[in-house]
């Protein structure tokens, strides 16, 4: 069962993240830059970055907080 963590997307920017299931030897990533719908808004989405293949990806930034999917730190 899956369970969540509290963030803050204010500080999400550079922080290190390993997937729970890898696929594509895809392991640790870097949240490389946060998504606003203007400057003054709200973080809507992270873009991370594979660490092994320099694929980026753009999702939700609570989606981090599913245990199941993202553990925080590299491991």
């Amino acid at each position: 069962m899956a369970t969540t963590r509290r963030l803050n997307p204010e500080k999400l920017l550079l922080s290190k993240w390993t997937a729970a299931a890898p696929r594509n030897r895809e392991k640790h990533f870097l949240v490389v830059a946060l998504g606003r719908p203007a400057p003054d808004m709200p973080v809507e989405t992270v873009t991370l970055e594979a660490v092994h293949s320099r694929r980026r990806q753009t999702m939700a930034w609570q989606a981090l907080r599913d245990t199941d999917q993202w553990l925080q730190g590299w491991q």
